[in-house]
């Protein structure tokens, strides 16, 4: 059926036109020639044919000039019916009415039927009486009007299935849209995850192998205890990245066991890697952590790890964080003494991935250096609270 819609869209409507008219004409014409004169009727004549031409022609035309057809082809009819020739032309005034009907819209389809009923009307009233009765303008009306309601009819349905194959058509693009976003953000959301891990990651092992290099000839223990903290970190940034992998693996692999995201009960572990790599940090914690989102919390863990890691490269030995629980807002203030290194190397994508956080949350995050040294992060992660 489909298949079938599809060819038949594809014709040339002029030259559907143009068949229609030429098969109502052929059937006019083997009517002229067929059928003899009835008692009161004229013999066929070149000029009977003549005016089947101008009777059936006009609707080859009748999408684009409807009304100048419909009228060519009524004042075709009255001229045929006053020569009283032997073929009746209803055929062709019912199918006019149906074709405007159907492709000129519900106003021009009256006019059609309107124009047709007068010319049919006067062209029976023309004929000898012989041959006409009650039932040749019963029918004749009838089927005018069959014709008009057909006509409208199907027009109406082709629009109301055109109209669902759009709206159909639209939400298509719309699921199409909004798969593209989702897969957009879940990128940009791993992409954030994988930066946090890689970047905390490497800054560490950058620190400790440093450290280690520096002081193998002289102090091997601590060279050691350099290496040993680079071996814990590099694990577990494997075990995160595993992790990571595991989400964009869990559709085709729905049974993966993925481990739990961090949240703010997993910062002292923080802190302590970061001890590890010799940035102490003070943790502060103030208000109730009850109800916090595990998305918010997880943003939070990441601003934690990613705050101390700056510090880390750029500052330190020495930092403060301060968690601030409040109603309905979670508050994150990290700074650092100013009294290690100076910033070095290429700035980073860790403010723009925090910033990309708190802005999912409708937060806030600043970032400035303090007047005597130092530097200084905030960042506000507003959440709905659930009343019990």
């Amino acid at each position: 059926m489909n298949a079938i819609r599809a060819a038949w869209r594809s014709l040339d409507r002029r030259g559907v036109d143009a068949v229609l008219a030429a098969l109502l004409l052929a059937l006019m014409v083997g009517e002229l020639a067929a059928k003899p004169p009835e008692l009161g009727e004229s013999a066929t004549t070149p000029i009977a044919y003549l005016w089947a031409v101008l009777i059936t022609a006009p609707i080859a035309l009748h999408r684009r000039f409807p009304v100048a057809a419909v009228v060519a082809s009524g004042a075709g009819i009255v001229g045929y019916a006053a020569g009283h020739f032997t073929a009746f032309p209803g055929y062709a005034a019912f199918a006019f009415v149906f074709v405007v009907s159907l492709h000129c819209g519900r106003g021009r389809g009256l006019l059609a039927f309107a124009v047709m009923a007068a010319a049919i009307g006067v062209a029976i009233g023309l004929q000898s009486e012989p041959t006409v009765t009650t039932s040749t303008w019963i029918v004749s009306a009838l089927a005018l009007t069959v014709a008009w309601l057909a006509g409208d009819n199907l027009r109406v349905r082709q629009q109301r299935w055109a109209a669902l194959q759009a709206r159909a058509q639209r939400l298509e693009a719309e699921r199409e849209e909004r798969a593209r976003q989702a897969v957009t953000e879940e990128r940009l959301r791993i992409a954030r995850e994988l930066h946090d891990v890689v970047a905390h990651s490497m800054s560490v092992i950058a620190v400790q192998a440093g450290v280690a290099n520096h002081v193998i000839d002289s102090r091997p223990e601590q060279a050691r205890q350099a290496l040993a903290t680079v071996e814990t970190t590099s694990r577990a940034a494997l075990v995160e990245m595993r992790r990571l992998l595991g989400v964009l693996r869990q559709a085709d692999e729905p049974s993966a066991s993925l481990n739990p995201s961090p949240g703010l009960a997993d910062v002292p572990a923080l802190v302590a890697q970061f001890a590890e790599a010799g940035l102490t940090a003070e943790v502060s914690v103030l208000g109730s952590p009850d109800g916090v989102p595990d998305g918010v919390e997880l943003s939070a863990y990441r601003i934690v790890q990613e705050g101390l890691t700056n510090v880390l490269r750029h500052g330190g030995p020495k930092a403060s964080v301060v968690i601030t629980h409040e109603p309905g807002l979670l508050r994150i203030d990290i700074g650092d003494d100013g009294s290690g290194r100076t910033a070095a190397g290429p700035p980073g994508h860790g403010l723009l991935g925090m910033r990309e956080r708190v802005a999912v949350f409708g937060g806030t995050l600043t970032a400035q250096p303090r007047a005597g040294g130092g530097f200084d992060l905030a960042a506000t992660l507003p959440y709905a609270v659930v009343s019990a």
